[in-house]
């Protein structure tokens, strides 16, 4: 199977996660923020691009509507995973984007079943916007603190604040996509 352009950004967006949190974890790596940055914000841009370019190009393909939220989940979860690793994020905040996350994946996977792509919403578009500026945000902070060793907050308490947003963010997007959801599957079946 051939892919196209946008499909192969949407891989290759997966393919630098493992990259991504090795360098952000690697405590012994110069700058790892810094580089961690960098990684995160070149998978970021391809969320953007694949998109864009797949509908100026009439690209757009079933298996792009459901591989690029899972490209997505697996950059934004990985980051947050590390956040709460490191103390910069709130279990409460992992688990309910991962609750969000893995229910609407199991709808889109019933959707599919029943032979229809539920594409993603507005509101998931921006709680996946809101998750990959703050994750570069709080990794631009990391490296900041780290170069300077003065904050005039706490990182984590910023961290934490910034992130909850997303989390609330999340619920909404989640609770639109059940609602919308209802409109395309009979879930009596």
């Amino acid at each position: 199977m051939k892919l196209n352009v946008p499909n192969q950004l949407t891989i290759a967006r997966i393919l630098i996660t493992p990259v991504f949190l090795a360098v952000l974890l690697w405590e012994g790596l110069p700058h790892r923020f810094l580089w961690a940055f960098i990684i995160f914000v070149a998978g970021s841009v391809t969320d953007a691009v694949d998109g864009h370019l797949a509908r100026k190009t009439n690209q757009v393909t079933n298996f792009g509507k459901l591989l690029d939220p899972i490209a997505d989940k697996v950059l934004t979860t990985s980051a947050l995973l590390a956040f709460l690793y490191m103390g910069l994020c709130n279990v409460w905040i992992v688990m309910i984007i991962l609750t969000r996350e893995f229910t609407i994946s199991s709808i889109r996977m019933l959707a599919a079943a029943n032979g229809v792509v539920i594409p993603a919403n507005i509101w998931g578009k921006i709680k996946t916007a809101s998750q990959m500026v703050f994750t570069g945000l709080i990794l631009f902070l990391c490296e900041f603190e780290f170069v300077f060793e003065k904050m005039p907050f706490t990182l984590a308490q910023f961290s934490n604040g910034i992130l909850w947003i997303t989390a609330i963010l999340t619920v909404v997007s989640g609770i639109i996509y059940i609602k919308d959801s209802k409109n395309v599957i009979d879930y009596t079946k």
